[in-house]
């Protein structure tokens, strides 16, 4: 049997259809093209899905289910997305709308939760718990207990990013001030980046992005690190202080046997993730214990489709 995974996002509905052993045999995407009406969309992920098991060689009938991994809140047990800020959706009833196209069994969770679920079935070893972190344009996180995503009573769980480092700091898209996320996320690296910049206006910086604050990107504080840049080392220096912070509150809440870091940051490989091992083994809180593992996600853009997917086996 196959399964079909949905990684709907505000820029692109990606789809593919997923093997047993969790492999993509194929996959497509579209634009998401909002603002529109979420009918509009399911008709998108609709259309989509036919064409991706048509291209697949496959037929509707060998497919179970269809996974679908949404920004936002959702409640599986009634098959509605309840709330998606970025996608400007509230109460809508996926899993009534897509049937409407397509009569099998439809499952939501949110998409860092099943990107986490991805990442987890990658390693193929049984767990306790396992956590997914992705730094992005915010930053997510999904929590793996015993093989099943944890999202709390009410679907809403493990808002990792959302979780306060600075009180009182700055302002995040939540309402709340000093979240994890407005520090850590890629968005709160460019901000670095640019503060930095402003204070020191021989670096280097400057140049790697043509003497523009609007090209600035994630990679540009760290190109001038490993040049001997001096101010990009300031940023890259606070900037894991702020990744590892958040971590090490998560590990010491969770005690995970396994963390992964995802998102476009991680293309700086030991780089970024050693001095965050460091600092994490240094400041949680139990020390003379096992400690958890700390690597980069495997699986890329591709864990949110294969997580959507495995919803259904």
């Amino acid at each position: 049997m196959y399964y079909i995974g949905v990684d709907l996002g505000g820029t692109n509905i990606a789809i593919g259809l997923v093997n047993e052993k969790a492999e993509i045999v194929h996959k497509e995407s579209v634009k998401t093209a909002l603002p529109r009406p979420a009918s509009e969309v399911v008709k998108s992920i609709c259309d989509l899905t036919n064409q991706v098991v048509k291209n697949a060689g496959v037929c509707m009938d060998e497919v179970k289910s269809i996974g679908v991994g949404l920004p936002g809140c959702c409640d599986n047990k009634n098959g509605i997305l309840v709330s998606a800020v970025n996608l400007g959706y509230e109460n809508v009833p996926f899993r009534q709308e897509i049937n409407k196209y397509i009569d099998k069994p439809v499952f939501l969770e949110n998409d860092a939760s099943v990107a986490a679920l991805a990442e987890y079935i990658n390693f193929n070893e049984e767990m306790e718990c396992f956590v997914a972190i992705t730094l992005g344009t915010g930053v997510g996180g999904g929590v793996i207990i015993n093989g099943k995503i944890f999202s709390g009573f009410n679907g809403a769980g493990t808002e990792l990013g959302h979780t306060v480092i600075n009180v009182d700091g700055n302002a995040c898209n939540c309402g709340r001030k000093g979240c994890w996320e407005t520090y850590a996320s890629a968005t709160g690296l460019i901000r670095l980046t640019k503060e930095e910049m402003e204070k020191s206006p021989d670096s280097i910086m400057y140049t790697l992005c043509n003497g523009e604050l609007g090209k600035v990107s994630g990679r540009t504080s760290f190109q001038a690190a490993k040049q001997g840049d001096e101010a990009g080392k300031r940023v890259v220096d606070k900037y894991i202080k702020y990744v590892a912070e958040g971590i090490t509150n998560i590990i010491n809440i969770f005690q995970p046997e396994k963390l992964v870091i995802g998102g476009g940051v991680c293309g700086e490989g030991d780089y970024l993730l050693n001095p965050i091992v460091k600092y994490v083994n240094e400041n949680q809180y139990v020390k003379k214990l096992k400690s958890t593992e700390i690597s980069i996600a495997k699986l890329g853009n591709d864990a949110g489709i294969i997580g959507a997917a495995m919803l259904g086996l």
